[in-house]
């Protein structure tokens, strides 16, 4: 080692004279702020060892970059961001945002005290899922209904609970819906994990009833699995039964039918322009035993697998071993009922849930709404935005056929690339997230309320012509 770095070395400042300095003393010591001055001088200390450091910094300097990461310590991890992507169910941004009815619900359930497990007429303990059971076989017409923290929890214990037995775990299953979602979940792994064994049937495009009665064995076969691809299409020459076939051979032979719907759409989106989701109370209504879906897809509630169908199959998953390690904690389960009931009012629901109403939005009302933000952009000083047409997406592995037409507002600066604007709507304390396309910055309007527009402009405000040009790869944001 030098004798240069040596002479360096000895000159970093002590941590108590670190933390002596006024700009640390006006704080009240804890250990939080002895850490970030700790990283501080360590830092100093790896620069100057490999050279990228040539002198000590001024004590002051060192002081206000460890209350500048003492501060940003303070600040919460998970953090709301503004979603400009277009994309609406967006899973590495949290899914569906709460409808303002599941906000109050969780907030009065976190304030105290609840009901959770406890009937208060008779005095005695009760079920948690007691809370939106009732409202679950009102809207999808089944006789019974559990809730999980999450579906591939609600397809795990559906599986493990009703097609597994001491004589039958053989699950039958066409090979065009042996899918994989998000973060690697696959549907043999579930399998699997259930310790059920999986029997493929027909191929990837075409499986037909004959396909399934062919590997029906009554010695061996606990269910029929039916999955709805919901985020990715085979087109062209493909074709699979129906639910009321598979239900009607799934009764010939005496085994249930299992069918996990993933997205969970429970309104009918036909109305809104919106085709080809199925709807849960179809798939009870044509004769499938146990449905499985998401609440925080196309539902827009909170995170939670649900699971509706016959009595006494889901009597089985309620007295099973995994519900307990799968429960949904009290939190979920107040936004989910509140969810539920906004679905009571057919009429009313689309403009209540977030999701939906940023899923049936028309094209004129985004048009509008990104003329206000464009109007307002423009009003900043050296900074040009224009609207242009764009499209956006469900997201969450919702409807991969669905392209909505969509508008967003193109951000420019005079001198700045779209990659550092980008890097800097996403790096603010309000992180805004938008995304480059055809060298423009764009904020998607579909999933922005107007309410987030000032923080926009605010943050635009704070753009300098000499922003540093940074040409870092993005990393790629995920749906």
């Amino acid at each position: 080692m030098s004798l240069l770095i040596n002479g360096l070395l000895r000159k970093i400042p002590k941590m108590d004279e670190l933390l002596s300095h006024p700009v640390f003393a006006a704080h009240e010591p804890s250990p939080a702020l002895t850490l970030a001055a700790r990283r501080v001088l360590d830092k100093l200390r790896r620069e100057i060892q490999s050279g990228a450091a040539g002198e000590i910094p001024a004590l002051e300097d060192l002081a206000r970059e460890g209350l500048r990461q003492f501060e940003a310590g303070q600040e919460p991890c998970l953090k709301r961001v503004i979603n400009g992507t277009g994309i609406i169910l967006h899973t590495n941004l949290g899914r569906a945002p709460l409808a303002a009815e599941a906000l109050s619900a969780i907030e009065e359930a976190a304030r105290g005290y609840s009901n959770l497990e406890y009937d208060i007429s008779a005095g005695k303990r009760s079920s948690r899922y007691v809370h939106v059971e009732a409202l679950l076989t009102q809207l999808t017409g089944a006789e019974a209904a559990i809730v999980v923290n999450n579906n591939a929890a609600a397809v795990l214990l559906a599986l493990s609970a009703v097609a597994r037995s001491p004589h039958l775990d053989e699950v039958i299953i066409s090979r065009g819906e042996l899918v994989e979602v998000g973060g690697s979940f696959r549907i043999p792994d579930v399998m699997e994990q259930s310790g059920c064994r999986l029997v493929e049937v027909g191929t990837t495009n075409k499986t037909h009833i004959p396909d399934y009665v062919k590997a029906i064995d009554p010695a061996k076969t606990g269910a029929i699995l039916r999955v709805h691809t919901s985020n990715f299409a085979i087109i062209g020459f493909a074709s699979k039964p129906s639910v009321e076939e598979l239900a009607e051979t799934a009764r010939a032979h005496g085994i249930p039918l299992i069918e996990d719907l993933g997205s969970g759409c429970v309104l009918n989106l036909a109305p809104y322009g919106i085709h080809g989701q199925p709807v849960v109370a179809s798939s009870i209504k044509a004769g499938a035993d146990i449905v499985t879906f998401s609440g925080d897809k196309l539902l827009g509630g909170p995170q939670a697998g649900i699971i509706v169908g016959k009595a006494d199959l889901v009597a089985k998953m309620k007295s099973h071993p995994l519900t307990r390690a799968f429960r949904i904690d009290k939190l979920c389960l107040a936004a989910l009922e509140a969810t539920l009931k906004l679905y009571l009012n057919p009429k009313a629901v689309v403009q209540r849930i977030p999701t939906l109403q940023m899923l049936c939005a028309t094209a004129d009302e985004i048009l509008e709404k990104a003329g206000g933000l464009a109007a307002l952009c423009n009003a900043t000083v050296a900074s040009s935005a224009s609207v242009i047409k764009s499209q956006s997406q469900a997201g969450g592995g919702a409807m991969p056929e669905e392209n909505l037409i969509s508008y967003a507002v193109a951000i420019t600066l005079p001198g700045v690339p779209p990659d550092a604007l980008e890097r800097h709507f996403r790096t603010g304390k309000s992180p805004i997230i938008g995304r480059v396309a055809d060298d423009k910055f764009l904020l998607d309007i579909r999933t922005m309320n107007k309410e987030d527009f000032p923080i926009i402009v605010n943050r635009l405000n704070q753009l300098n012509p000499s922003i540093e040009q940074s040409t870092m790869p993005r990393e790629r944001v995920g749906i």
